[in-house]
C-alpha cells in the first residue's frame, strides 16, 4: 500500500491587488506610513519575489508621488494667500482690517506659530503692538520697544529685514527686561523681522514706518524665499498704511476747506484738484490690483501704468534684457537691452532712496523681493513725475516684483518636477525609453522633438542649478533643467536646423557653440562666478539625449584639460580633441560619429570602404600604392573614393576631418574592428 499523496503547492498570491490598494491610498491622501505598509503586506501573503520587487518599486514612487502632491498643495496656498491679501487691500479702506489681513496671511504664508506688527508712537518715541494673530500673552500684546532694541528695533533702525532661529541666545540684538519677558511670555524663539518703508525727501532714505514679524514657539531657520515673500507682504502693509494715511488727510483738508469754503471761495479748485488725484491714485491702485487677482502678466502691468503716466514704459530683467516694451496706446514696441551695470547702479539708488529717480531722460524704479533685484521699470519721459504719478510708478513696481515672484515660484516647482524627468532619464534611459518619453509629454516636455543638450559646471555649486532654473525662466528659453552626476544638464529645445529656440540678444537663434557661450556667459553673471558649458546636439529620443549628455560631459572635460574655465563650446568644435582629452571611455560612440555611414554601408552590402580609406591613409594618399594594398584595379579603389564622398561629405579628405577619420580608423582597429 502506498503512503498518502503530497499535498500540492499553495498557489501564488497574486500583485494586482496589492496595486490597487496602492492607488487607492494615495487617492485617499492615505500617510507614508500606510503605503508603506503595503510591501509589508504583500510579502506577508506570500506574493512572489519577483512581483513582490516590483510591488516594493510602486511603494517609492507612491511615495515620491505623495511628496510632490503635498508640496503643490503647499505651493497653491502661499499663492491663495497673496492673492487674498491683494483683494483684501482692494476690498477695503479701512485700516485696522487691512493690517488684520496682511498679519493673518503672513502668518499663513509662512506657517508659523504667530504673526504681529508694530508702528511707531512719535509721541512717545518708541514703537508699540499694533496687530497680532497667534499671540495668547497679554504681557506681549502690551508690548513696547525703544528705537534699536531687539531684533525688531534693529530692523526700524537699520531698515533691514533680520532673522534669529533662536533668539534668546541670539547676541546681535541688544536684549532688555522688558522685550525678554515678552518674548518668554509668549514663548517664541524663532523670529523674522521685515521692515515696512516708505520714500522719503528728496536725497534721504526710505523711511520706515512699522516692522511686519513672523515667529515660531521652536528653532526654525527662515530660508531667503521665505524673507522676499515676507518682505512682499510689508511693502503691501506700507502702501495700505500710505494710502489709508492719504485717505484721512484728504478728508480732513476736505472738511476744513468746507468750513472756510465762504471766505477763501479760491480753495474750491485745489479741493477738486486734490480730491481727483486721489480718486485717480484709488483707481489706479483698484486696477493694478486687480491686474494680481485675475493672473496677468508684467507686460499687462506695462500697459496700464505705460497709459495712465502717458509715456513709452520698458521693464529690464537684472542683465538688461528687455522683459516688456509698451507704449501709452497699449501697442508693444522693439526695446533695445540696457547696459547692466548702469541699470544696477541706477537701481541701487532707487533701492536705497526707495523712490524712483530721474535720469537721463527716464525715470527709473527698483523691483526688489528683499534685497534681491527682480527687474528695473523704465519711464521714458523727459519730465520729472509729481508726487501722485511717482507713487503711481513706485506702486507698479510692488505689483511687478510681487507678479514676478508668483511667476518664478510657479516656475520653479514645475522645473524641480521635470527636473525629476531628466534625471531618470540620464540615469536609466535604456530601462523605459517608451515611459520617459510619455511621462515627458504629460509634464509637457517632447523627448521626441530635437534637443541642444548643455552640460554646466562651476566652483559655486550650490548656486549653479537656481541660476540655471532662472536663466531659462528670465530669457524665455523653452527648456528644463537638472542636477546630474555633480553638474547641471539642461535640454534646450531646438528646430530642425539645431538652432535654439529663444533669442539671443542681437536676435540671432544661436546654435549648439552659440548656445553654450550665451549660457556660459550668463550664468557666469547669475552666480557671480566662472562656469564652463559644453554642448552638443540636436538630439532627440530618450536614448539619444542620454548618449549626448554623456558625449558633451566628455567634451567638458576636454574644456577643463584646455584650461578653458569659464567658456563654452560644443562637442563638434572640440573635434577628435574631445576624445583624446576627454578621457575617451566612449571610444565606440567616436568611432560610430566619425566612420558610422562607412560602417553601416559595409555591414549592409558586404563592401570594403572602410579598408579602403585605411588603406588609402596609409599610403599617403597614393592610389597605386593603395591599389597594391588592396589588390584591386586603381579604377576600384577611385569608384570607392567617390562613394566614401557621398557618404562623409565633400570635405573628407581635408586637414582637419582626415585627422578625425585617421584617428577613428586606428581606434577602431585597435578595438578589433
Amino acid at each position: 500500500m502506498s503512503g498518502p499523496s503530497p499535498s500540492p503547492a499553495a498557489p501564488a498570491v497574486p500583485a494586482a491587488p496589492f496595486l490597487r490598494r496602492l492607488l487607492d491610498l494615495l487617492a485617499d491622501d492615505a500617510p507614508a506610513e500606510a503605503l508603506g505598509a503595503v510591501s509589508s503586506e504583500a510579502r506577508a501573503a506570500g506574493v512572489r519575489a519577483d512581483e513582490l520587487a516590483e510591488v516594493e518599486k510602486a511603494v517609492a514612487t507612491a511615495l515620491r508621488i505623495r511628496g510632490a502632491l503635498r508640496q503643490h498643495r503647499r505651493r497653491e496656498l502661499q499663492l491663495t494667500a497673496l492673492f487674498d491679501t491683494a483683494g483684501d487691500l482692494a476690498a477695503s479702506r479701512d485700516l485696522d482690517d487691512v493690517l488684520n489681513a496682511i498679519v493673518r496671511r503672513a502668518r499663513m504664508l509662512l506657517g508659523t506659530d504667530t504673526a504681529y506688527l508694530t508702528l511707531p508712537d512719535e509721541e512717545a518715541g518708541d514703537t508699540y503692538m499694533r496687530v497680532t494673530d497667534g499671540s495668547v500673552s497679554t504681557v506681549f500684546q502690551r508690548l513696547r520697544l525703544e528705537l534699536g532694541e531687539g531684533l525688531g528695533g534693529l530692523v526700524a533702525q537699520t531698515a533691514s529685514p533680520y532673522a534669529t532661529p533662536d533668539y534668546g541666545t541670539d547676541e546681535r540684538f541688544r536684549h532688555t527686561r522688558n522685550i525678554n519677558a515678552g518674548v518668554l511670555a509668549e514663548g517664541l524663539v524663532a523670529i523674522l523681522g521685515v521692515p515696512l518703508l516708505l520714500g522719503s525727501s528728496r536725497g534721504g532714505t526710505g523711511k520706515v514706518i512699522g516692522v511686519l514679524f513672523a515667529a515660531d514657539r521652536a528653532p526654525r531657520v527662515f530660508g531667503p524665499d521665505e524673507v522676499a515673500l515676507l518682505c512682499s507682504l510689508a511693502a503691501h502693509a506700507a502702501i495700505a498704511i500710505d494710502t489709508a494715511r492719504a485717505l484721512a488727510d484728504t478728508r480732513a483738508a476736505l472738511d476744513e476747506l468746507a468750513g472756510a469754503n465762504a471766505e477763501l471761495a479760491g480753495a474750491n479748485a485745489a479741493v477738486r484738484e486734490h480730491s481727483a488725484a486721489m480718486r485717480r491714485a484709488e483707481e489706479s491702485h483698484d486696477r493694478l490690483t486687480d491686474l494680481v487677482l485675475r493672473g496677468r502678466d508684467v507686460k499687462d502691468v506695462a500697459a496700464a501704468v505705460a497709459g495712465l503716466l502717458n509715456s513709452p514704459l520698458t521693464i529690464h530683467d537684472p542683465g538688461g534684457r528687455p522683459l516688456a516694451a509698451v507704449r501709452p496706446d497699449g501697442a508693444g514696441f522693439a526695446a533695445d537691452s540696457m547696459d547692466a551695470g548702469w541699470l544696477a547702479e541706477t537701481a541701487e539708488e532707487s533701492r536705497a532712496g526707495a523712490r524712483a529717480v530721474h535720469r537721463g531722460g527716464r525715470v527709473i524704479c527698483a523691483v526688489l523681493a528683499g534685497q534681491e533685484l527682480l527687474a528695473g521699470l523704465v519711464l521714458h519721459r523727459r519730465e520729472p513725475l509729481d508726487d501722485s504719478d511717482r507713487r503711481l510708478f513706485e506702486r507698479a513696481s510692488v505689483v511687478t516684483g510681487l507678479l514676478l515672484l508668483i511667476r518664478r515660484t510657479v516656475a520653479e516647482t514645475e522645473n524641480r518636477i521635470r527636473g525629476e524627468l531628466i534625471g531618470d532619464l540620464l540615469s536609466g534611459a535604456e530601462r523605459d525609453p517608451a515611459g520617459l518619453a510619455e511621462r515627458g509629454r504629460r509634464l509637457g516636455i517632447d523627448l521626441d522633438r530635437p534637443h541642444l543638450v548643455l552640460v554646466a559646471e562651476a566652483g559655486a555649486r550650490e548656486r549653479l542649478a537656481s541660476a540655471a532654473m532662472r536663466y531659462l525662466f528670465g530669457g524665455d528659453i523653452r527648456g528644463v533643467s537638472a542636477e546630474h552626476a555633480g553638474k547641471v544638464v539642461l535640454l534646450i529645445e531646438c528646430g530642425a536646423d539645431g538652432t535654439a529656440e529663444g533669442q539671443s540678444a542681437d536676435g540671432v537663434r544661436p546654435g549648439a557653440g552659440e548656445a553654450a557661450r550665451a549660457a556660459a556667459a550668463q550664468l557666469g553673471q547669475l552666480v557671480q562666478a566662472p562656469v564652463t558649458v559644453a554642448a552638443t546636439g540636436p538630439a532627440r529620443g530618450p536614448r539619444e539625449l542620454a548618449a549626448a549628455c554623456r558625449e558633451a560631459t566628455r567634451c567638458l572635460r576636454a574644456m577643463r584639460a584646455l584650461g578653458r574655465t569659464g567658456q563654452g563650446a560644443c562637442v563638434d568644435e572640440l573635434g577628435f580633441l574631445g576624445v583624446v582629452l576627454g578621457d575617451a571611455q566612449d571610444v565606440d560612440g567616436f568611432v560610430d560619429a566619425t566612420l558610422g555611414p562607412l560602417l553601416r554601408y559595409d555591414e549592409k552590402r558586404g563592401t570594403h570602404l572602410v579598408r579602403t580609406l585605411a588603406a588609402y591613409f596609409g599610403a599617403g594618399g597614393s592610389l597605386i600604392r593603395a591599389k597594391d594594398e588592396l589588390h584591386v584595379h586603381v579604377n576600384t579603389v577611385v569608384q570607392r573614393l567617390d562613394r566614401i564622398q557621398v557618404l562623409l561629405g565633400r570635405d573628407w579628405n581635408e586637414p582637419d576631418r582626415a585627422l578625425e577619420l585617421q584617428l577613428a580608423l586606428r581606434l577602431h582597429g585597435l578595438s578589433g574592428g
